[in-house]
């Protein structure tokens, strides 16, 4: 019941981002272009595409920054408050931020729903310090070649919040589109999806076995949400 639950929401949250654009997409038009949870199947390499969000320029923010950790008992998504962090003796400051060489990436499985594919992007503290993740990922397909298929993805209004992760600890962001056979955009089977962590310019690479995504024309948008502790599961 808990996974369900979680599930439940994850995908309200997706949905309620892909609903608030799509409204803007109905008025000014769009032109842009997620199975079992993979692992990464190279280490870092310089990223090619999307560039990582900075905390200045993810859209709205809370009036004090949120900072929130990945702890054991966590539920993903952020339905349950987790401990706040930056504490006397270790601020949230001095952590500083996870860097690509001490990540590990994943796509976890879809949750579909209402013609919509929904995948949480998760990032996992592979090294033995306490770092932290605000914003957004940057995401692109790649195909076989490398070459990037179909447009940057959009970004949401979500607000971004500082996730601390200790060792081992994951954050997941949101990765939606339309259901290419749904919506009709032209469609194409990446080999990888490429993601650069926030204010991070190398990448990582991560399998796609997920089927097709929209690269081109109506409804092809893919679409983000910001970073929240857990997996997403």
């Amino acid at each position: 019941m808990a996974k369900t639950s979680q599930s439940a929401r994850r995908a309200a949250r997706l949905a309620g981002a892909v609903a608030v654009l799509g409204l803007l997409t109905a008025c000014g038009g769009g032109d842009d272009t997620a199975g079992a949870e993979q692992t990464v199947s190279g280490g870092a390499t310089t990223a090619s595409a999307t560039p990582s969000a900075t905390p200045s320029d993810t859209g709205p923010t809370a009036t004090g920054p949120t900072t929130r950790t990945a702890t054991p008992g966590t539920a993903s998504g952020g339905s349950t408050t987790p401990a706040a962090t930056g504490t006397a003796d270790t601020p949230a400051a001095a952590r500083g931020r996870c860097h690509t060489s001490e990540l590990r990436a994943s796509v976890g499985r879809d949750n579909p729903g209402a013609g919509q594919e929904n995948f949480p992007i998760v990032l996992t503290n592979a090294s033995s310090r306490t770092c932290t993740v605000r914003g957004y990922p940057g995401a692109a397909f790649l195909d076989a070649s490398g070459k990037q298929l179909g447009p940057d993805p959009k970004r949401t209004s979500g607000t971004p919040e500082t996730v601390t992760l200790t060792p081992g600890k994951s954050a997941w962001a949101g990765l939606s589109f339309a259901n290419p056979e749904v919506s009709g955009a032209r469609a194409a089977t990446p080999a990888a999806l490429l993601v650069t962590p926030p204010d991070e310019r190398d990448s990582l690479k991560v399998t796609w076995k997920a089927g097709e995504v929209p690269v081109s024309g109506n409804e092809s948008s893919v679409r983000l949400i910001p970073f929240s502790p857990g997996t997403g599961a």
